[in-house]
């Protein structure tokens, strides 16, 4: 008996991994096809980035992360996506969810209303961020070996774009970043906050 549960709770991880893999590989392959498509056609897609304090537009907060100034703009968010993106899901599927819409969302609201009035701003390194901040803050709040070992991987191989919240760097969207971030660190502390009344 212990031996059949042993082979379906390996089974089960098996497929919890499977799937992981499957849905961060959907997900950038989606953004590749986006930029591919919108290169090859001439589309210009990346007009319809965020425009800051225009009522009328807020909808292109909900679509400026599938979207990029070119290939090298795309290839530069794709790894740490899927890095940060899949040490999020190792705890749970949902919490992926959560936090690439609110950070998502929250990092273009700040874009929204804190950036230059004519920049047009594209990209998911506001989402990247947010899964930065939140691994981070989630080691802070929850204090267990195994968020704090996952912290210092994050740190490690991606310390370095603290430095992506702050203006240093022409035609960057420090807004972006830095709301992200700040948003990743509310929904690790909101995250906690659940997990201790359930």
């Amino acid at each position: 008996m212990s031996e059949q549960l042993e082979r379906s709770g390996r089974g089960g991880i098996l497929q919890e991994f499977k799937l992981q893999i499957f849905t961060l590989g959907e997900l950038a392959l989606l953004l590749w096809v986006i930029e591919i498509v919108n290169v090859v056609l001439g589309l210009r897609l990346a007009s319809w980035g965020i425009l800051p304090r225009q009522p009328f537009e807020l909808w292109r907060i909900l679509v400026s992360p599938f979207l990029h100034f070119g290939f090298a703009h795309l290839a530069a968010n794709t790894l740490p996506f899927l890095v940060l993106g899949w040490l999020i899901m190792l705890r749970s599927m949902s919490d992926f969810v959560m936090v690439s819409v609110v950070t998502g969302v929250g990092s273009g609201l700040g874009v929204w209303l804190f950036s230059p009035t004519y920049s047009v701003t594209v990209g998911a390194s506001g989402v990247i961020f947010g899964y930065f901040g939140f691994l981070l803050a989630r080691a802070w709040f929850e204090r267990s070996l195994v968020a704090i070992g996952i912290a210092a991987t994050v740190m490690f191989l991606y310390g370095g774009i603290i430095w992506g919240i702050f203006p240093t760097q022409l035609g960057v969207s420090w807004q972006a970043h830095l709301f992200g971030f700040l948003v990743g660190i509310l929904a690790a502390r909101w995250y906690r906050s659940k997990k201790s009344k359930a």
